[in-house]
């Protein structure tokens, strides 16, 4: 799947000529075809669009890039040359360029080269970004998929005496075995005292009977992340352990159910604070209710209390509260939700009643 003709559309609206993309998502969500770091840049104008590339990713660009013509840089003809070629080419007087990931050294060298005024324009591929077209939906869909059939499959091997960074590792290659082409970001697995660190690094601890273990994990397939946690109990609970659980699930109940587009980020946070706040936990729950996935783990649009902006249909946003008491225990329960006209669909089918394995 690729978006050149998507961001074509838009650019008049921004008031510009042509975009110049050189951020690995945006690269990637543009034309469907993946490079890692800045092995690679895509210009996108009215007319055409664009992709370059060195001779390690040409064969590979010509195999998944379509409706755009590729093109190869090389000694003496690097990307600024070619995009000065496309500048001259296309008329282009107006050019935007990703200021939120673009470096100063790298923005200098383009400055100089190119003969167009370049425009701060970050915003508007996040904005694209955000409503899901059904081919990206598909293959979120897939992904989360996948980390639901690795949990399954994780869950008879979470037992007193194994160590958290082994659950880590065997949760990372059972979904690489499932399909995915790599991790949405490193998995977090926590336990007892370490689960009160809600992005603790899984560490040589053993897992205890009567603890928490929090995963909190997805992968990426067909270049789109899926996200999801759940928190299990090891032999059993304690009343407070059962109490903060049953917390952390009312509220993520009471935030899907009050997500919807043209409501806002927070009061879709609110709805899930509310829930915690009035259960004694407030204090304890420090981060917001969720945030936007797709190419990127995190992303437009966000479920926050700073958020007083509509949320668009079409978006997918986490949905993941959490209690964290420091040096005790911590509980985080997470699905990815679609927003919808009327509410949204739960892109996540795991179980999420406390298990006690």
């Amino acid at each position: 799947m690729h978006h050149f003709e998507k961001i074509a559309r838009g650019l008049a609206d921004q008031g510009l000529d042509a975009m110049l993309l050189t951020g690995e998502a945006n690269r990637f969500y543009a034309s469907g075809f993946h490079s890692a770091g800045t092995d690679g840049v895509a210009l996108v104008t009215k007319e055409k669009a664009y992709y370059f590339t060195d001779s390690r990713y040409t064969e590979a660009a010509e195999r998944c890039v379509r409706d755009a013509e590729i093109q190869e840089v090389g000694r003496g003809r690097w990307y600024p040359v070619l995009l000065e070629e496309a500048v001259k080419r296309h008329n282009i007087v107006r050019m935007g360029y990703e200021d939120a990931y673009m470096t100063v050294r790298d923005y200098e060298s383009y400055r100089k080269a190119l003969s167009c005024e370049l425009v701060p324009a970050a915003e508007f591929l996040w904005r694209l970004r955000m409503v899901k077209d059904p081919e990206e939906l598909e293959a979120m869909e897939g992904a989360q998929r996948i980390a639901e059939a690795a949990l399954e499959q994780i869950l008879g091997e979470i037992r007193p005496g194994v160590t958290e960074k082994e659950i880590a590792a065997r949760l990372q290659y059972r979904m690489l075995h499932l399909g995915a082409s790599d991790m949405s970001f490193d998995p977090i697995v926590v336990s007892g005292a370490n689960g009160s660190l809600p992005h603790g690094v899984p560490s040589e601890k053993t897992i205890q009977d009567g603890e928490f273990v929090t995963m909190d994990f997805g992968c990426v397939y067909h270049g789109y992340c899926s996200d999801m946690t759940r928190t299990v109990a090891v032999g059993h609970v304690t009343e407070e352990m059962r109490r903060v659980y049953d917390t952390v699930l009312t509220a993520q109940k009471a935030g899907i159910a009050a997500a919807r587009a043209g409501v806002t980020g927070r009061e879709v946070d609110g709805a899930a604070r509310r829930v915690i706040e009035e259960a004694g936990y407030g204090p304890y729950f420090g981060h917001s209710f969720g945030h936007g996935v797709g190419v990127e783990i995190h992303e437009a649009p966000n479920a926050a209390p700073s958020v007083e902006t509509p949320l668009p249909a079409g978006a997918v946003i986490s949905a993941e509260p959490g209690i964290y008491l420091p040096g005790k225990l911590g509980v985080r329960i997470e699905d990815v939700i679609i927003l919808t006209e009327d509410g949204c669909r739960n892109l996540t089918r795991a179980p999420k009643e406390l298990l006690v394995l």
